[in-house]
């Protein structure tokens, strides 16, 4: 209930409930399993009522040298610094790692992040990525069809090499799902490593000309593009031989 009132994350609802700082009807709760009835019962976070705050998608153009969390247990510098003000109700919608740059979206709507997320959404995302030496076409084919990775094979993705030069490539990748350092374990897997890795989009959403370490708050008509393009990509992936 927290989180759908877009206060703060699922993982932040529970240490929050756990600290006490939760009461429905008057009373401490600290189990978050507890059954709550939004209409009836009358629940206060930090001793506030209840109320949805407005829900909201903001996009960063993270830097390379930070991490996706809100604290870091070595000091290392955070998005959060990035982000506006009183924004720890905002969760990133997964991950870009600390050696990684690029498009990064934020947002308090849980639904939205869980739909966006969620391998069934299938919603493309476009990295920049470029690799030592100059893979061979037959590794760059592996790479479209799927490689095998301790987790399991990669889904087909598609793969285009945009320049190269002595030392390295640069690549233009387009994944459908979203495994922990997925690009880099694949490109491992034909025998180079990355130099660097840049995401550029997420569905419909561009970084476009955002300069690094800013930010912006997507408009509504961003936002239901979005929510367009996940359905659009569910139904594809449903039903491959439709149009739409």
């Amino acid at each position: 209930m927290l989180s759908r009132a877009g206060l703060c994350s699922r993982t932040q609802a529970q240490a929050a409930i756990a600290q006490g700082r939760v009461t429905v009807n008057g009373r401490v709760v600290r189990n978050p399993e507890t059954w709550v009835d939004a209409v009836r019962d009358r629940v206060t976070f930090d001793g506030a009522a209840l109320r949805a705050r407005q829900k909201e998608v903001w996009l960063l153009h993270k830097p390379v040298g930070y991490v996706t969390t809100a604290a870091d247990e070595h000091d290392r510098d955070t998005v959060y610094a990035l982000l506006p003000e009183h924004s720890a109700w905002l969760a990133p919608i997964g991950r870009l790692d600390q050696d990684s740059s690029g498009l990064l979206l934020f947002t308090n709507d849980s639904d939205l992040a869980h739909a966006i997320t969620n391998p069934v959404s299938k919603l493309a995302k476009v990295y920049e990525v470029r690799v030592q030496g100059q893979p061979t076409a037959d590794a760059l084919q592996r790479l479209r069809e799927g490689v095998q990775l301790h987790d399991g094979p990669t889904l087909p993705a598609s793969i285009e090499r945009l320049d190269s030069d002595d030392r390295s490539t640069r690549l233009r990748i387009v994944l459908t799902e979203g495994r922990n350092r997925q690009i880099r374990r694949m490109i491992s897997a034909i025998g180079s490593s990355v130099h660097t890795l840049h995401r550029i989009q997420i569905g419909p959403q561009r970084l476009a000309d955002l300069p690094e370490g800013t930010c912006r708050k997507l408009s509504v008509a961003e936002v239901q593009a979005l929510r367009r393009a996940i359905s659009d990509a569910r139904d594809h992936h449903r039903n491959p031989g439709s149009a739409r």
